[in-house]
C-alpha cells in the first residue's frame, strides 16, 4: 500500500506531501481544485508518460516520489528479475527535467519506464470513469475469472508452453517449406556433385598440367637447346669440359709448389665434377624430350575439362572446385537430414499439443468451478447498489484451437430488467449500470487480495441518495481487506472514509497553487456540510454531516 506521496513542481503544485493509511481514504474538493492533478502526478510514478508541460516552474525539474509497503504482496521475484534491491518499504521516484528528459527510479536504482510501469500496475489499480470500457473487454473478463480462481501462475505457465507450441509449429512449417525447395534442388545438386566427383580433381593438378603442356608444345626448341648445350660442354676438342680438364691438370701439377695452388686446383676439380653431372642431366633430358601429340591431346583434354568446370562454377583454381564440391556435399547431407528433422519436430509438436490440451482442460475446469460463486457475488453487490432485478451470468464456450490463455471463451452477460434477455454488457447496460457492475467486480477482486491499493476516481458519477450511501458502504468494506482511495463529490461516500483529505487552491494574485490537507474531525463535519448544502453551511447540514460520520 502507498503510505506517502511527495509532489514537487507539478502543474499547480509547488510542493505537496501527503500521508496515507489503511482502510478507506476519501479525497474531496471543489471542481478544478486539483484532484485530477493529484491523480496525474500519481500516474507518473506508476509509469505514465509525461512532458515538460507538467512543470509549474519551467526552470526547475519536477520530482514525484511514492513510498509503498510491499512486504505482503509476493514481489521479491520482480526485484530479482530486474536485479533491483528489495525492501519491504519501497520507493518509486520520477523526475522530469526542463529539457524534457525523464528519469525513473525504484529504490534509488534507475530503471526503464516499462519496468516502473510493470511494478506500478502491481501496486495500485486506478479505476476511473473511463475504465468502465474495459469491463466489455474479453481479456479483462478472463483475467477477473482467473484472479478469482487463483490460477494466474498456472495460466502464465500455460502461456509459456503455448508459445513453445507456436514456435514448434512455425519451425515445422519452415522445415516443410525448406523440404519443398530442397527436393526441387536435389537433382541439380546431385548432378553437379557427381560431375565434380567423376572429374577426380587433385590439389595443384592444374598448375602441373599447364607446365607440362607448355614443355610439350615447345619440345623441338627445348631439344635443340639441350643438344647445343651438350655439344658446348662435351665437344671433343673445344668442349668446355675438356678445356677445364686441361686447366685442372695444369693446376694439379703446380700443387707441389704450395698450398694455394693445391686449393685452387681442388676448386677447379669441384667445378669440373659439377659440369660433368650437369652435362649428363642435359643429355638425359635431351633424350627424353620430344614432340608427343597423343600426350598433348590427353593433357589438353584434361585441362579443358578443368577450365569448363571452373567457368561453370565461377572459380579459377582447382582448389576452388574442390571447395564447391565440399559445399555441395554438405547441401546434399542437409537435404537428406531434413526428413529426419521434420519427423523429430513433428513428434515434439504432437507431444507439446497433447501437453497444452491437458493443461487447458485443467485450467478450464478450475475456471468453470468459480462461475457460480462469481455470479452470486456480483448479483449480491449490484442488488445492494439498487439493481435488484438485474441478472448477471458468465457464458462459456470451449474453442477448437487453444490460444495463449487456454481453450475457453468467456463472456459476461447482463440484463438490468426482470424478464429481460441476458446479453453482452455493451448491448444492454447503461453507463450507470456498468459503473456499478465494475464496482462489484473490483469488490470481487479485492476478496482475493490481488492488489495492495485501489484508487477510485469519481466512481460516484451519476448516482445519489441511497445508492451513493450504499456505494460508500461497498468502498468501506473494500477498505477492510485493502487500501482504498476514493476521489468523490458525494457526502454519503465522504462520510464513510477512515481518513478525509481536502484538495484546495490558493492564489496570491499572480500565482495559483493547489494544496491538500488531512481533515480533523471538526473540519470533516464542516466540509461534508458544505458538500450537502453548498457554500452556505446551515445547522441542518451540519447535523446531517454529523449523522453521516456517525453512521
Amino acid at each position: 500500500m502507498i503510505t506517502h506521496l511527495s509532489i514537487k513542481n507539478y502543474v499547480l503544485i509547488q510542493l505537496l506531501e501527503i500521508e496515507f493509511g489503511k482502510g478507506l481514504s476519501v479525497i474531496t474538493g471543489e471542481t478544478g481544485a486539483g484532484k485530477s492533478i493529484l491523480l496525474g502526478a500519481l500516474g507518473l510514478i506508476l509509469g505514465k508518460r509525461a512532458d515538460t508541460g507538467v512543470l509549474q516552474n519551467k526552470m526547475e525539474k519536477c520530482i514525484i516520489e511514492g513510498t509503498f509497503e510491499i512486504a505482503n504482496y509476493s514481489l521479491k521475484g520482480f526485484f530479482v528479475q530486474y536485479d533491483l534491491d528489495y525492501d519491504a518499504t519501497t520507493y518509486l521516484r520520477r523526475e522530469i527535467n526542463p529539457n524534457g528528459k525523464s528519469r525513473a527510479f525504484i529504490n534509488d536504482s534507475p530503471v526503464g519506464l516499462n519496468i516502473l510501469k510493470e511494478l506500478g500496475s502491481r501496486l495500485i489499480d486506478i479505476h476511473s470513469q473511463h475504465q468502465t470500457i474495459t469491463i466489455n473487454n474479453a481479456g479483462f473478463q478472463m483475467a477477473v475469472v482467473d484472479g478469482f480462481a487463483g490460477i494466474q501462475k498456472e495460466v502464465a505457465g500455460f502461456s509459456k508452453r503455448f508459445s513453445e507450441y507456436k514456435n514448434l509449429k512455425g519451425k515445422l512449417l519452415a522445415l516443410r517449406e525448406k523440404e519443398i525447395k530442397a527436393k526441387a534442388e536435389k537433382d541439380y545438386f546431385s548432378f553437379l556433385l557427381n560431375e565434380l566427383s567423376e572429374a577426380n580433381l587433385q590439389k595443384d593438378e592444374q598448375g602441373k598440367l599447364e607446365n607440362e603442356l607448355k614443355i610439350l608444345n615447345n619440345a623441338e626448341e627445348i631439344k635443340a637447346g639441350l643438344f647445343s648445350s651438350s655439344q658446348i660442354l662435351q665437344g671433343e676438342d673445344e668442349g668446355v669440359i675438356n678445356q677445364i680438364s686441361l686447366v685442372n691438370n695444369t693446376l694439379a701439377a703446380l700443387a707441389k709448389f704450395g698450398e694455394s695452388f693445391d686449393e685452387i686446383a681442388k676448386r677447379i676439380n669441384s667445378c669440373l665434377i659439377e659440369l660433368r653431372d650437369i652435362s649428363t642431366d642435359i643429355s638425359q633430358m635431351e633424350e627424353e624430350s620430344g614432340y608427343d601429340p597423343a600426350h598433348i591431346d590427353q593433357i589438353s583434354s584434361r585441362l579443358d575439362k578443368i577450365y569448363s568446370l571452373q567457368q561453370k562454377h565461377n572459380v579459377n583454381t582447382t582448389e576452388g572446385l574442390l571447395e564447391i564440391m565440399e559445399e555441395l556435399g554438405q547441401k546434399m547431407k542437409y537435404i537428406v537430414s531434413i526428413d529426419s528433422e521434420i519427423e523429430k519436430t513433428n513428434k515434439q509438436l504432437v507431444k507439446s499439443n497433447e501437453g497444452i490440451h491437458r493443461l487447458a482442460a485443467g485450467i478450464s475446469t478450475k475456471r468453470k468451478a468459480v462461475f457460480k460463486e462469481i455470479e452470486k457475488e456480483v448479483i449480491r453487490v449490484i442488488s445492494f447498489l439498487g439493481l435488484s432485478d438485474a441478472r448477471f451470468a458468465i457464458a462459456h464456450k470451449t474453442i477448437d484451437e487453444p490460444d495463449k490463455t487456454g481453450m475457453d471463451e468467456i463472456r459476461f452477460l447482463f440484463n438490468a430488467n426482470r424478464g429481460g434477455e441476458l446479453s453482452e454488457l455493451s448491448k444492454v447496460a447503461s453507463g450507470g449500470e456498468i459503473s456499478r457492475l465494475m464496482l462489484a467486480i473490483k469488490s470481487l477482486i479485492s476478496q482475493k487480495n490481488l492488489l495492495p491499493t485501489i484508487l477510485f476516481d469519481e466512481i460516484d458519477s451519476g448516482i445519489s441518495g441511497n445508492i451513493a450511501d450504499k456505494t460508500g458502504t461497498i468502498l468501506s468494506e473494500l477498505g477492510v481487506v485493502m487500501q482504498v482511495i476514493a476521489i468523490t463529490h458525494l457526502p454519503q461516500i465522504a462520510g464513510k472514509g477512515n481518513a478525509h483529505y481536502l484538495v484546495y487552491k490558493e492564489t496570491d494574485g499572480e500565482t495559483t497553487t493547489s494544496h491538500i490537507k488531512k481533515m480533523s474531525p471538526d473540519e470533516r463535519i464542516f466540509e461534508i456540510a458544505k458538500m450537502i448544502s453548498g457554500q452556505d453551511v446551515t445547522s441542518s447540514s451540519v447535523e446531517a454531516a454529523r449523522q453521516l460520520l456517525n453512521n
